[in-house]
């Protein structure tokens, strides 16, 4: 049997949502273990200038708690 424990993390990156969500992802892992699912809950932009600057995305992620 295992439990999962779900969080909520935000990753931004000047080029992309879809870059926002890998670098989000790829700085979590580094400190939590047994990654399993990530849901995109949210997406938005930062403008400046009437321009782009920033894309954001807010995942819930779920990973594999471990009661020690």
């Amino acid at each position: 049997m295992s439990v999962y424990k779900i969080i909520e993390i935000i990753g931004t990156s000047p080029k992309s949502w879809e870059d926002a969500a890998s670098e989000a992802l790829k700085t979590a892992s580094k400190s939590l273990e047994d990654l399993r699912i990530a849901e995109v809950v949210k997406q938005d932009v930062t403008v400046e200038n009437g321009k782009i600057t920033a894309f954001r995305v807010r995942l819930n992620i779920s990973f594999k708690y471990r009661a020690d």
